[in-house]
């Protein structure tokens, strides 16, 4: 995925979405189901990998329904196997069913999705970045660090940021966001986007438009940039991140934030 892509046909999504699965699921065949994943402490890998199988296959069935109502993932007949040791296995045998599912569904045809765009195009989107990240988990559990490409993470903050105040639903915290105009940005150290945060009010806002005086700012690569929103990395991590400014600011954002 190219910055050319950022934002780009559901298509483009299609052809990543792929190789990141099989990542995915490639890690995880070697390691033992029970291994703790650092991440998301409360899951071992075999959770891990039936929560991502689950998801793809709840997104595809979304996707095939086409209804502006949420299917919940029992009407769908969902069954995560027991045995965690297959689900590797699980986990790539949905790629084709989806990738076909969401190749041929109309991109501009409306209906339900939690985040910020009620449209088939919402889906193909988000699940490369819930696959990326949950990718990440699974490397972490192996010892690995995750490699992100800089696009890719470029444009998975901006589907972070776009889907973020829709959340409220399952994470309640994401309603507090909210200030009298501080301003906290996160600049990208190998890509052009800053992304400047505003906390106003009744809301947060966001875009692109650089400012010389946040209230903080944090500094560091995409990559790790994009892992920092999903609370995989710490703004602590002084070997990747320049943190300015207020840092309790940051600490709010970063608590509440977390989805």
């Amino acid at each position: 995925m190219t910055a050319t892509c950022h934002r780009s046909s559901p298509l483009v999504y299609c052809d990543a979405l792929t190789s990141i699965v099989k990542r995915m699921a490639s890690v995880a065949q070697k390691l033992d189901p029970s291994t703790r994943v650092p991440t998301t402490p409360d899951w071992n890998v075999g959770d891990l990998v039936g929560h991502v199988g689950g998801v793809h296959r709840w997104a595809t069935g979304q996707v095939e329904a086409v209804t502006p109502e949420r299917i919940p993932a029992a009407k769908l007949g969902i069954v995560v196997p027991d045995d965690p040791a297959v689900r590797p296995a699980w986990l790539a045998d949905g790629i084709e069913h989806m990738v076909e599912v969401f190749r041929t569904a109309d991109p501009d045809a409306e209906m339900w999705g939690w985040g910020s765009d009620k449209h088939a195009r919402f889906w193909p989107r988000r699940m490369v970045h819930e696959t990326l990240v949950h990718g990440a988990d699974a490397e972490f559990a192996a010892g690995l660090e995750p490699t992100i490409e800089r696009d890719i993470a470029v444009d998975g903050i901006d589907e972070f940021l776009d889907n973020l105040p829709h959340a409220a639903y399952f994470a309640p915290r994401v309603e507090e966001l909210r200030g009298h105009g501080e301003q906290i940005a996160l600049r990208a150290s190998d890509a052009d986007p800053t992304w400047t945060i505003t906390l106003n009010p009744d809301r947060f806002s966001w875009d692109h438009a650089e400012t010389p005086n946040a209230t903080a700012s944090i500094e560091g690569a995409a990559a790790d940039l994009y892992l920092l929103v999903w609370g995989r990395r710490k703004p602590a991590d002084t070997s990747r991140f320049k943190v300015e400014g207020d840092t309790g600011l940051l600490d709010f954002w970063i608590e509440r934030a977390a989805i």
